[in-house]
């Protein structure tokens, strides 16, 4: 039933999209030639442009930015270059056709597509990643090269590009697609992530209580075990997945684990806890160099421990 769907989908969105392809294209021609800072092109990096379809025309002028490598993810109806006539000006030409507005690269063709790039800025070569306009399909690509050549976050990524190219906006399967590939990157497991990143629910806040301890707490040898306005408190952060609905549910098995592991660890009486959302991007390992995760949350426990 998902296949069907999803197969449905992609028809219905296809059409659209070949329906709106030309009006949309003379849209931007247009805001091109009156709005000055809508360039038709921005340039990223170095060696990395990032754009809109190219015409025939802008070939040789590619050429003398130093452009040697094009990579297309437009389908065949949107695309206005054959590879030949890139070739003719000594371009290489990368195509991965890829539906507009909703859909994105798979893993593979971004793999493919990164390491396009890299190749070619390893030879002072400059790449020009474009889709229609510039905006989804061909910045999903640019981010994933950001996020592995120059170690950024997706999302300090996105705010890289932006500074560049501020009309760039990416479809919540083409930020997923970046979010998968910097976890791929280090072995780490797929999570699923909502795009943008819902806000804290406050209604999923989980109170630690005596009663979830009770039975697990040893107080027995405890060298503060009868100090008086002794105290510590120690903060337990859990990593978990955002949902729509807020906080995944696990988070509150996860969250009371830790406080009973806490309790048995240090051997003393837990009092009280307080939940919140950590202010900063949670920094997780696993196995590999440590590196801030897109799409997770850091769940605090601030619990008094006397």
């Amino acid at each position: 039933m998902y296949i069907e769907d999803l197969d449905a989908k992609r028809a219905l969105v296809g059409a659209g999209a070949r329906v709106l392809f030309y009006p949309t294209l003379l849209y931007n021609v247009i805001r091109n030639k009156l709005q000055s800072g809508f360039h038709w092109w921005d340039e990223v990096d170095q060696y990395l442009l990032l754009g809109a379809v190219p015409f025939p025309k802008d070939v040789p002028h590619l050429k003398e930015l130093g452009v040697q490598g094009v990579i297309t993810l437009n389908e065949p109806y949107e695309t206005l270059v054959p590879t030949s006539l890139y070739r003719a000006h000594g371009i290489d030409h990368l195509v991965i056709p890829t539906r507009d507005y909703l859909f994105a690269p798979s893993f593979g063709d971004i793999r493919r597509a990164v390491d396009f790039i890299q190749r070619n800025a390893s030879c002072g070569r400059t790449t020009y990643v474009h889709c229609k306009a510039g905006r989804g399909r061909s910045t999903t690509i640019v981010l994933c090269y950001l996020v592995e050549s120059k170690q950024m976050t997706p999302t300090a990524a996105l705010e890289y590009v932006r500074s560049s190219r501020p009309r760039v906006l990416l479809a919540p399967s083409q930020w997923r697609a970046v979010i998968e590939f910097d976890r791929h990157r280090f072995g780490c497991p797929s999570f699923p992530i909502q795009s943008p990143p819902c806000t804290f629910d406050e209604t999923s806040i989980v109170i630690v209580t005596n009663a979830d301890l009770e039975g697990y707490i040893r107080s027995a040898g405890s060298d503060l075990e009868g100090k008086k306005g002794t105290s510590m408190v120690y903060r337990v952060q859990v990593a978990t997945t955002r949902t729509v609905m807020g906080v995944a549910r696990a988070s509150v098995a996860l969250v009371r684990f830790s406080c009973i592991w806490l309790g048995c660890h240090a051997q003393h009486r837990i009092f009280g806890g307080k939940i919140g959302e950590a202010t900063m991007p949670l920094e997780v390992g696993d196995g590999c160099s440590p590196v801030i995760r897109e799409g997770l949350m850091a769940v605090t426990v601030d619990v008094t421990v006397c």
